[in-house]
This record gives structure tokens, C-alpha cells and sequence, in this order.
């Protein structure tokens, strides 16, 4: 468990920003050993890669053959395996199954020294798990050909909720920010949301929902795609996205809002009115999105954290994303990889 540090970590002042991608690095060489917080869905991702060789006799589909399969974190377990990848002392609150599944997640981040399992709740049941099947000759990119989800919609009970909170009392007055990753899976419950948007005033608090972001209010900042940002603002798509920024922020009480926009980059709006339009970093013709937006949640919070202000957070997230994109499945990015990405403008 994490031990106290010399006193809380405040929210700090936005920091003027140095003009140009030259100044971008001084905060990643800040990344290491940040402690941030984690609070959300952990889930497993599971990749099954196969070739396939001929079609079935048994209905018009393609058979595939079998090569290989992984597991990694996904979900919130993505936002903590980024953090960690980046150099930050993470310290993970969710739950896990007490399945197979489950035991393998717990292997995966306890082998990383980074992270800290002591928040991470063991339950009876299964890992919610999401399955992705990649089909592709030997000598090509494989493409997903379907998803499977398993979820056995078990809810928490009101003492599984309670050592949840616990957790939280006790590791994040000694963090310098939390990261809450809501997937709908029970973890983020009512008592959570409650005590970020208390903690909010004196830490840095980002969320990244995939429901229910009008329930983020008050938070340092949220990060949500383009149509979910239109669906919280009650706009249509045609409407323009500075009406977007300027009805949630109005209504939200966020610091700032950071709008992912696929091959159109990101929108950065601030509290006091300023829209920035950050263009997409590297190629729009992307490999995999599998986790981006995890990647760019968690880089926001740890540069936020390092003391970047909100703008030069939101390039060096545009800037991850644009690598994890170009990676296949549930990617992470390296200080090495971003700092030759900034220098390269987007090129790795």
C-alpha cells in the first residue's frame, strides 16, 4: 500500500506554456515516478490471431486457423499499464474476478515494479472479458473479424463498494492525480463519484467515461471522443464543436474539456474560453484504435501531474495517440517513443 507522502499534493496554477514542440520534453523527463491513481473497470482483453485457409461446410463462413493468443489489461487496466509504461508509480482500485482471467491481470501488474496491487479487489465470479478474433495470411496485417464481450452482469455488493472506498481514502490524499475510467462496469459507483468531485478541489482529477459523463461534473477535466462530447452537450454532429465546448463547460464546471476527434486531432477547450485545435499527430491512416482514448487519459493525467498546463498536456496526449494507433491491439507508449515523436513532429 502506498505510504504517506510529506503532505498533499495541491492542484497547481496553469502553467504559462513555452511556444513550439521544443518545450514538450522538460515534462516527460518529469514522468518518473509520479504517483497516480487509478480508479476504475478492469478487464481483460484477449487477442486470438489466426490464418484463414478455407470455408466452412457447416455455414458461408471463413474457417481460421488457430496461431496464437494474448491477454493484456484492458480498460482501465490499459490506463494503468500506459501510466506504468511511462514511468509513473501507478496504484490501481478495481475489481477482478476470481477466475483464471482474473489470476493472470494480477500476474501482469505485479511482474511490472510499478504498480502497486494492494488496491485491486479479488471477487468471486468472472473477469469481465472482451475477446477479439484477428484474421490474416502469414504475411500481412491481421484484421479483426469479431468481437465477443463476456459479462456475467454480477454487481457488487455494498461491502465489496465499501473496501472499494476505503481504498480510496486511503491511497489518494498521498497521489499527484487520479485518473477515473468508467466502462460501465460498477466500480465507479455514486460513493466514488462523490468523493472525486470533493477531491477534486485540491487534486487533479480526469475522467474517461463511457457513460453518464454529465456525473463528471466538477472535475479537473474529461476527456471524452467527438460523438460522445456532442451526445453530453445535446448537439447534433453538424452542429460546431466550439458550441460543444462552450455549453459543457458552462454546465460541467471542469478546468477544461479535451475532445479526441480521430483523424482531426484533438479540441482543447479552458474555463476561460479558450479553444485550442491541436491537428492529429503522424498518419491518419491508422492501424488499430484499440485504447487510444486510455492512452490519452492517462498521459493528460500524468503530464498534468508533472506540472504541464492544460495545452501542452493535450499535444503530448496528441502526440501518444498518435503512436499507440499505429500499434496493434491494446498498445502503450514509451518516453523514448514520445520524445522521438515530438522531435519528429509525429513521425516515430
Amino acid at each position: 500500500m502506498i505510504k504517506p507522502s510529506e503532505g498533499d499534493i495541491r492542484r497547481r496554477p496553469q502553467e504559462k506554456r513555452e511556444k513550439g514542440p521544443t518545450g514538450l520534453p522538460r515534462f516527460l523527463d518529469r514522468f518518473k515516478g509520479k504517483k497516480i491513481c487509478v480508479v476504475g473497470d478492469i478487464i481483460a482483453d484477449v487477442f486470438i490471431f489466426g490464418k484463414p485457409y478455407r470455408l466452412s461446410r457447416e455455414a458461408p463462413v471463413v474457417v481460421i486457423k488457430y496461431e496464437k493468443s494474448s491477454i493484456y489489461p484492458g480498460s482501465a487496466g490499459n490506463t494503468i499499464n500506459n501510466l506504468a509504461a511511462l514511468g509513473a508509480k501507478v496504484y490501481p482500485i478495481g475489481f477482478v474476478g476470481g477466475d483464471s482471467i482474473g489470476w493472470k491481470l494480477m500476474d501482469f501488474f505485479s511482474a511490472t515494479k510499478t504498480i502497486d496491487t494492494g488496491g485491486i479487489i479479488r471477487v468471486s465470479g468472472d473477469t469481465v472479458t472482451k475477446t477479439r478474433i484477428l484474421a490474416g495470411d502469414t504475411h500481412v496485417s491481421k484484421q479483426q473479424v469479431i468481437r465477443i464481450d463476456k459479462d456475467d452482469g454480477r454487481r457488487h455488493t455494498a461491502k465489496e463498494k465499501a473496501l472499494l472506498m476505503d481504498k480510496l481514502a486511503a491511497i489518494c490524499p498521498h497521489v499527484d492525480a487520479v485518473v477515473v475510467s468508467d466502462y460501465g462496469h460498477g466500480a465507479v459507483h455514486p460513493g466514488v463519484m462523490e468523493y472525486m468531485k470533493i477531491l477534486a478541489n485540491d487534486k487533479i482529477v480526469v475522467g474517461d467515461s463511457r457513460y453518464g459523463l454529465k456525473k463528471y461534473a466538477g472535475f479537473t477535466m474529461i476527456t471524452p471522443n467527438e460523438s460522445e462530447a456532442y451526445a453530453l452537450a445535446g448537439l447534433k454532429e453538424s452542429d460546431p464543436i466550439e458550441e460543444v465546448g462552450r455549453k459543457v463547460l458552462s454546465a460541467m464546471h471542469l478546468s477544461a474539456l479535451l475532445v479526441t476527434r480521430g483523424n482531426r486531432g484533438m479540441t482543447l477547450f479552458l474555463k476561460d474560453g479558450a479553444v485550442h485545435h491541436i491537428p492529429i499527430s503522424g498518419k491518419d491512416d491508422v492501424t488499430d484504435v484499440t485504447g487510444a482514448g486510455d492512452t490519452v487519459c492517462a498521459t493528460v493525467a500524468l503530464s498534468l501531474a508533472s506540472g504541464a498546463g492544460f495545452l501542452d498536456a493535450s499535444r503530448i496526449a496528441n502526440y501518444a495517440a498518435g503512436i499507440v494507433v499505429m500499434k496493434r491491439g491494446t498498445a502503450t507508449v514509451t518516453i523514448p517513443e514520445l520524445k522521438k515523436s515530438i522531435e519528429n513532429g509525429g513521425v516515430i
